[in-house]
């Protein structure tokens, strides 16, 4: 460079940091949120807030000594919280970005070797969900004089294989660094995909442990501070009229309301957009919590966890208008819900998305298409009766949900809970659950108080999002609603997969409010093995031959062993005797409840769902269940 260009002499972990540090974000020119920092723009001084929000770390050989060195020397700038496991670290940098739609992520370092290995998982999860998460870990030593080192994997023929190589499956950018100059390309390209509303997901950089202590000669104007803003990609003018043919035409239209909505900050503008043109509404499981419950349009959740509400006008919709949804089986009911000569328009940011089964593509962001539909639609709206015949069958869903989360005598069912938490709840309370029944369950039942408070993990569908998830989320949600709640679903096998997030929330004081609902196992995959004509194996721990004696684990004391205020109640008004305790109480809380394993399943609302089953087998509950299986196949739509 120039003899007289300003350096600044820094390590390459320095480097990052001091980048990750001075880069801000802004939406459409308007403030996010203050936090103190100030930016100029044109000439102007203006607020914003630091783009990467948190850090999550565990050190370890692989990443302490160097980029530990730079964290230490940006720790009030970067709060860096300490994980129990990595795995459960990326689960909650997932659930804080997803808390900040997006427009703020947070970093995760792991250590080489294993440290980084755990890791995969929740990128797998960040990447399913579009979600934006900066991963930094230690890989072996660029010079390879010590190799091979602790914990290197030795690929014979390839020295540079190794295990950050493992992330390029789930990474929507991915690098190794070898020089400390790369930075200066790789953090800006990085962050490009960070924040981009079609490509957004996992940016993985692989940090050799030497490379993170070299110095080299930074040009100073590198780290200036730098503002931020997520684009809005505007329609095609003939994608935009071709849509809004379809949709004039259109005897009984649908808007399909998916996840990108609020990444877009569009829910006030689909709520408008539906009023003015008279068109029902249906959720997605990312798309939860767009409209409130009681919204006229709001026909309900889709799909297979849906609602018969939802499911019944979907199929009689002639003209689809799915907005910033990726149209996974479980909302589609493996293309079965929709007839097969319906239109779909996909109004999505990214055109894989927007094309899906010959859809009719509207590539652009959510508020920019629906803008635009309005514009081209004026005062159209959709045929009186569409619309009355769809809230009809909503009437009849909410009457539905309301004798399902009613309590009863006997084992209480995951219904009853939820109905009995949501009854106390406020409406900027927000709640996470994933895997397992408890997404079907909250899906079809909860009753959404407020827009954006609802976080079911189904894109990569992963048992252990919720505890780790709830915490990511409650870092976040302190940020913006700190006297809002964030309460936590989660099953007794998903607790047992990874709980120690309880002990991250109280150490770093982020009150949770946990419900476990234990039903002995693993009860859904046992109900699903039930209704394949299968046996009940090694789901149920009362099913498994290899479980000599099962015992039940005393979740109350666990819990409390982590710090947590615990207790066990019996039925759903003693459940919420205790959420009132939980929400009054100043640190996390675990509230245990035994559930019927067998009976009690939301058993309405479903869609046929395509799942692998026998062709043949000396069973015949099998061999009935998959002919009962197949029979639903006539409905599936076909991309021709």
């Amino acid at each position: 460079m120039p003899s007289d260009t300003p350096v600044i002499r820094l390590t390459t972990a320095q480097a990052i940091v001091r980048f990750l540090v001075n880069q801000f974000i802004e939406k459409d020119g308007q403030l996010i949120e203050k936090d103190g920092q100030h930016i100029e723009k044109n000439g102007q001084l203006i607020e914003s807030q630091r783009v990467c929000g948190a850090g999550f770390g565990i050190f370890g050989h692989g990443n302490a000594p160097a980029l530990g060195e730079a964290l230490y020397e940006a720790r009030a700038e970067l709060p860096l919280y300490r994980g129990q496991n990595e795995q459960g670290m990326g689960f909650a940098a997932a659930a804080y970005a997803k808390t900040h739609l997006r427009r703020r992520f947070a970093m995760c370092t792991a250590s080489a070797g294993p440290g980084t290995a755990n890791l995969l998982t929740a990128a797998a999860l960040a990447h399913a969900n579009r979600l934006p998460m900066l991963l930094l870990c230690g890989d072996h030593f660029a010079t390879r004089l010590p190799d091979p080192v602790l914990q290197q994997l030795e690929h014979f023929g390839d020295p540079t294989l190794g295990v950050t190589d493992a992330f390029r499956a789930v990474s929507r950018y991915w690098d190794r660094i070898t020089h400390p100059a790369q930075v200066m390309a790789t953090l800006p390209a990085a962050l490009n995909t960070l924040l981009d509303p079609a490509d957004c997901g996992p940016a993985f950089l692989a940090l050799p442990q030497d490379l993170q202590g070299w110095a080299y000669d930074y040009p100073a104007a590198f780290f200036a501070p730098r503002l931020h803003r997520i684009r809005r990609p505007q329609p095609d003018p003939v994608e935009l009229a071709t849509a809004v043919d379809l949709l004039r035409q259109a005897q009984r239209p649908l808007i399909i309301a998916g996840g990108g909505v609020q990444y877009s900050a569009a829910t006030g503008d689909l709520i408008a957009f539906a009023e003015a043109h008279a068109i029902p509404v249906v959720e997605t499981i990312a798309g939860r919590a767009n409209l409130l419950w009681d919204h006229p349009l709001n026909i309900g959740p889709l799909g297979v966890t849906g609602s018969d509400s939802a499911n019944v006008v979907a199929a009689k919709a002639d003209v689809i208008l799915a907005v910033g949804t990726r149209l996974q089986d479980f909302t589609t009911g493996s293309w079965s819900v929709f007839a097969q000569d319906s239109r779909i328009i996909g109004l999505n940011v990214g055109r894989h998305d927007a094309a899906k089964h010959l859809s009719q593509p509207l590539v652009c962001d959510a508020r920019a298409g629906l803008a635009g539909l309005t514009a081209g639609l004026g005062a159209h709206t959709a045929p009186q009766g569409w619309c009355q015949n769809a809230q009809a069958q909503r009437q009849i869903w909410n009457a539905y949900v309301a004798q399902n989360t009613a309590a009863g005598n006997g084992v209480p069912s995951y219904a009853q809970a939820i109905g009995a938490v949501n009854a106390l709840c406020g409406p900027r309370d927000r709640v996470v659950t994933a895997a397992g029944g408890l997404p079907a369950e909250v899906t079809a039942n909860w009753r959404s108080l407020g827009i954006g408070t609802v976080d079911v993990e189904f894109g990569f569908s992963c048992m252990g999002y919720e505890i780790a998830g709830g915490w990511g989320a409650r870092i976040a949600q302190a940020e913006t609603e700190a006297d809002a709640e964030t309460v936590v679903f989660v099953g007794d096998g998903s607790y047992l997969l990874m709980n120690t997030d309880i002990y991250s929330s109280v150490l770093s004081g982020h009150k949770l409010i946990v419900l476990v609902l234990d039903n002995g196992g693993f009860a859904v995959i046992n109900k699903l093995q039930k209704n394949t004509g299968n046996a009940s194996f090694n789901t149920l721990l009362a099913d498994c031959p290899t479980i000599s004696a099962p015992f039940a684990v005393d979740f109350v004391a666990h819990a409390a062993a982590m710090g947590a205020l615990a207790e066990e109640v019996t039925d759903p008004q003693a459940l919420a005797a205790a959420f009132l305790r939980a929400k009054a109480a100043d640190r996390t809380s675990v509230i245990v409840m035994r559930v019927d394993p067998h009976d009690g399943w939301t058993e309405q609302g479903h869609a046929w769902w395509e799942i692998g089953t026998a062709q043949t087998s000396p069973r015949t509950s099998i061999t009935d269940a998959r002919a009962q299986i197949e029979a639903g196949r006539s409905q599936q739509r076909v991309a021709l």
